[in-house]
Formats: structure tokens, sequence, C-alpha cells
């Protein structure tokens, strides 16, 4: 089964990128680190966060959204997002899928999410007193999803 990607713009927390890299160390998926980073690839959170998986974990950079989308144009990108109604579990996730996480304290553009209505996903909040859930929490949720709808994982 072709490996579903997930692709973090921008990350700022050292943690949360090093518990997604174990989160993709432990489904064979890749990580796509895009743009600036909050932080040095070296940080020793980010490396203690992720643990003793690394050398597991096919990691990939990219100096901007658009240089990655070049690579495989015929991919299908899902945008996470707090601003959008439509919820992860209507993706209908495939193999080989990439799916995109914005920085931690401004999740992704508004005009990406405009220029990609039907791509544009949300993870439901019953309670209306939580902005956002954590990025690396984010992630484990829709990956995850992703992987039973495909048969990744039973």
């Amino acid at each position: 089964m072709e490996p579903f990607n997930i692709v973090l713009i921008e990350p700022e927390i050292p943690p949360n990128t090093g518990n997604i890299a174990r989160l993709c160390a432990a489904t064979g998926s890749i990580l796509h680190l895009v743009g600036k980073l909050g932080f040095s690839i070296d940080d020793r959170y980010l490396k203690r966060a992720g643990l003793d998986y690394w050398e597991f974990v096919t990691l990939r950079q990219w100096p901007d959204l658009e240089a990655l989308k070049a690579t495989v144009p015929e991919a299908r990108f899902f945008y996470l997002s707090t601003k959008v109604s439509r919820s992860y579990l209507e993706a209908g996730f495939k193999p080989g899928d990439y799916i995109v996480f914005g920085k931690e304290t401004k999740g992704l553009p508004e005009d990406l999410l405009l220029a990609n209505p039907d791509s544009s996903i949300t993870i439901p909040m019953p309670s209306e007193k939580v902005r956002s859930l954590n990025l690396s929490t984010s992630a484990g949720i829709v990956l995850y999803e992703a992987l039973r709808q495909s048969g990744g994982i039973v």
C-alpha cells in the first residue's frame, strides 16, 4: 500500500513535530516539513519527542507548498482547518494522499482554504469552549481515520 503523507507547514513547536514524526514512523507515513521551521531539525526537544524512532521516519523538507505539489501533480491534498465545516470523516481518503496542517498559532492561510474548498476539512468538536486541538493530536486522529478508510488498519 502506498504511504500516506503528513505535511506540516511552518511548524513552530518541536515536541509537536517530534510526536508527529513518531506517528509517521509507527504508520509508515512520510513526513513533509514545509517552509520556515520554528526550530532547528537538530533541536533536542524535537529529537526527544520522537524518541529513538527518527531512523524509521521518511522525512522530506520543502521551501514551500508549491515546490512539494510540483513534484506530485496528480496527488490529492487535504487541508485541515478549524475555519471550515466539512468533517474529515467525509474525506474519502486513499493511500498516497497528502494531509496538510498549518502552523500551531495561525493554522493554514485562508486563501489556501478558499482555493481548495472541496478538500478543506475539519475535526468537529462538540464543545465551543475549545478553539482547536493540539497539532499532533489532530494529525493522529486524521491519519488513523485515513488508514481505517483505506484498509491500512482493522
